[in-house]
C-alpha cells in the first residue's frame, strides 16, 4: 500500500507533513517482531494531558444523542402500549409483535450500517440513521391502525440498528485513551435520558384521550432525530476513517483539534494510525477507492486466532446484555407492576419514572469512573449484581403469586429488586458493551465486526421482547426472572474468563490482548 508517491503539498500555514513511507513501516514491523506492540508504542509516546477535550466531547455528545431516539422507544412503550392495547383492541400477542419488532428490524440497520459508514464515512451514517428515525417516528405518529403503526415500526428499527453501531464507533475512533471509556459509553447514557423522557411523556400525556395520547407519545420522537441531522453540520469526521481512505492532511486537521497535546501528539497518533493501517495488510488499488471489502472474509472465513478471540468477546458481550433481559423489563415494567399489585395506570407510570430516575443515575455514574476503574471490575460488579437482583425479584413475585393478599412489604421488594437489576445492568453490562464492541476490532474491521456484534445484541434483544409475556404466562413472572439470573451467573464467568482490560491502551495497543500468551507467536495482529 502506498500512502503517497509524491512529496506532499504545504498546508495553508506552509508547513509539510511527512508521513513514513509504507516500506518503512513494513520494515518496521518486520525488525519488532520480537517485542510487544506496546513496547514499540511506548518507547515513542510522551507525556500527554489527560484532561477532557472539549471539541472531542461536544462531537461525542452529537453523536450520542442518536441513542435518545432509541431509549425514548423503549421508555415510550413502555406506557403507551397500554393505551395502544385498548384503542386498537389488539391481543397480548400482537403488543408482544409490536414491541419486538423494531428490535428484529434494528437487525437490517446494524448488519448494514459497517459497510455504509466504511463507504460514505462515520459522519454521513449518522445522518442517515437520524433520517430514518424521523421517518419511523412520523408514521408511528400518524398511524391510524394497527399495520400502519407496525410499517412505522419496522422503518424506525432500521434507523436504531444504524446509530446503535455507529455512536459508538465514531466515538471510539474520536477519543484518546483515557477518555474512551467515558466518551464511549455517552450512547448508553442517552438512552436512558432517552428512557427517561419516555417515561415523563408517558406521564404528561396519559390523561390525554386514548385516541390521541399514544400518538403523540410516539410522534415526539422526530424532534431529537432532526436535532442530530442538524447538528452533525459541525462534527468532523472520524480521523481513523479519513486515514483508512488515504486523506491524511485531513486527519491531521482533525486530530489537531481533537488532541490536548498539540500538533506533536497529532502526528504521533497520526502515525500510529498510518502504521497500522499499513499492518492490516489492506492493499486496494487505490487507498481512497478502499470501502471495506473483504472484512466479512476475515471475520469468518479465515479469522486469526486474535479476530477469533475478538469476535467470540464482542459477540458474547452482546448477546448477554440482552439474554438478561433488561430491555424486557424496561418494556413491560408496568406489566410486572400490575402483577406484584399495582393496578392504577398513572401510577404504573409513576413507578417506572422512578425507576427511569435509577437507571439514569447509575449509568452516569458509571461512565463517570470507566476510564479510572476499568471496564472488567465494573462489568464484573454489574452483572453479578444483575444475578442477585434477578434471583431476589424472581422470590418477591413466587411469593405474591402464591399469596391471597399482596402485603405493601412484598410489592416494595419487587420494586427495590427492579429498580435494583436496571440499577446494576447501568452500571456495568449497559455502558460497558458500547465500548468494548467498538474498540477491540482492528481499526479496518471495526465498523463491520462491531455491526455484526450489535445485530446479534437487536436479535437477542428482539427474541426476548417478543417471548417474554408469553413466557410469563407459561411460568409466571417468577419463573422468568430465575431464568435471567441463571443466564446473568453464566455470562459473570464468561466476563471473567474472555474479556481483558483496556482501560488506558490506545486502539494501536489493544489488539496485543488478544494475541497468544507465548514470547513469540506466529499469529500476527495489528490494530
Amino acid at each position: 500500500m502506498n500512502y503517497s508517491s509524491a512529496p506532499p503539498e504545504p498546508d495553508d500555514k506552509g508547513r509539510y507533513f511527512h508521513l513514513p513511507s509504507a516500506s518503512d513501516l513494513q520494515n518496521e514491523t518486520t525488525q519488532g517482531k520480537q517485542h510487544k506492540s506496546t513496547e514499540v508504542v511506548a518507547s515513542v509516546r510522551r507525556p500527554i494531558p489527560h484532561r477532557l477535550n472539549k471539541y472531542v466531547l461536544a462531537a461525542a455528545i452529537l453523536a450520542s444523542t442518536n441513542s435518545i431516539l432509541l431509549g425514548y422507544d423503549i421508555g415510550v412503550m413502555s406506557g403507551a402500549v397500554l393505551y395502544i392495547r385498548d384503542n386498537l383492541k389488539i391481543s397480548s400477542t400482537q403488543v408482544e409483535i409490536l414491541v419486538g419488532c423494531l428490535n428484529v428490524c434494528s437487525l437490517i440497520g446494524s448488519l448494514a450500517s459497517g459497510k455504509t459508514s466504511d463507504c460514505i464515512g462515520r459522519r454521513y451514517t449518522i445522518v442517515l440513521s437520524a433520517a430514518t428515525f424521523l421517518i419511523g417516528a412520523l408514521l408511528m405518529g400518524l398511524a391510524p391502525s394497527f399495520s400502519f403503526l407496525m410499517a412505522g415500526r419496522v422503518v424506525a428499527g432500521i434507523g436504531v440498528g444504524y446509530s446503535l453501531m455507529i455512536g459508538p464507533v465514531y466515538t471510539t475512533e474520536l477519543s484518546s485513551a483515557m477518555t474512551r471509556g467515558f466518551l464511549s459509553s455517552l450512547p448508553e447514557v442517552f438512552i436512558n435520558i432517552g428512557i427517561l423522557l419516555g417515561y415523563i411523556s408517558n406521564y404528561a400525556l396519559s390523561s390525554l384521550p386514548e385516541n390521541i395520547n399514544w400518538r403523540l407519545m410516539l410522534g415526539l420522537a422526530a424532534l431529537p432525530a432532526l436535532a442530530v441531522a442538524v447538528g452533525v453540520i459541525i462534527m468532523p469526521e472520524s480521523p481513523r476513517w479519513l486515514v483508512m481512505k488515504g486523506r491524511f492532511l485531513e486527519a491531521e486537521q482533525v486530530l489537531i483539534k481533537t488532541s490536548n497535546g498539540g500538533e506533536e501528539e497529532a502526528r504521533m497518533r497520526l502515525n500510529e494510525m498510518a502504521k497500522a493501517a499499513v499492518d492490516s495488510g489492506q492493499e486496494p488499488p487505490s487507498t481512497s477507492n478502499w470501502s471495506g471489502e473483504g472484512v466479512w472474509k476475515e471475520l469468518f472465513l479465515h479469522p486469526s486466532p486474535p479476530i477469533r478471540r475478538i469476535l467470540i468477546a464482542a459477540v458474547g458481550v452482546n448477546f448477554f446484555m440482552q439474554a438478561s433481559g433488561n430491555d424486557a423489563v424496561v418494556y413491560y415494567s408496568p406489566e410486572v407492576f400490575r402483577d406484584a399489585g399495582i393496578h392504577d395506570k398513572k401510577q404504573l407510570v409513576g413507578v417506572t419514572i422512578i425507576m427511569g430516575l435509577t437507571k439514569t443515575f447509575f449509568v452516569f455514574i458509571s461512565s463517570l469512573f470507566l476510564d479510572r476503574f476499568g471496564r472488567r471490575p465494573m462489568l464484573l460488579l454489574g452483572s453479578a449484581g444483575m444475578t442477585v437482583s434477578s434471583a431476589m425479584l424472581g422470590l418477591g413475585s413466587k411469593y405474591l403469586e402464591t399469596s391471597e393478599i399482596k402485603p405493601v412489604w412484598a410489592i416494595a421488594v419487587c420494586v427495590v429488586a427492579v429498580c435494583a437489576d436496571v440499577s446494576f445492568f447501568s452500571i456495568g453490562l449497559g455502558p460497558i458493551t458500547w465500548v468494548y464492541s467498538s474498540e477491540i476490532f482492528p481499526m479496518r474491521l471495526r465498523a463491520q465486526g462491531t455491526g455484526l456484534a450489535i445485530s446479534v445484541n437487536r436479535v437477542v434483544s428482539g427474541i426476548v421482547s417478543m417471548t417474554f409475556l408469553s413466557l410469563s404466562e407459561a411460568i409466571t413472572f417468577g419463573g422468568v426472572f430465575f431464568v435471567l439470573a441463571g443466564i446473568m451467573a453464566v455470562g459473570t464467568i464468561f466476563f471473567y474468563c474472555f474479556l481483558p482490560e483496556t482501560k488506558g491502551k490506545s486502539l494501536e495497543e489493544i489488539g496485543v490482548l488478544f494475541e497468544d500468551k507465548t514470547p513469540e507467536t506466529n499469529n500476527k495482529f495489528v490494530s
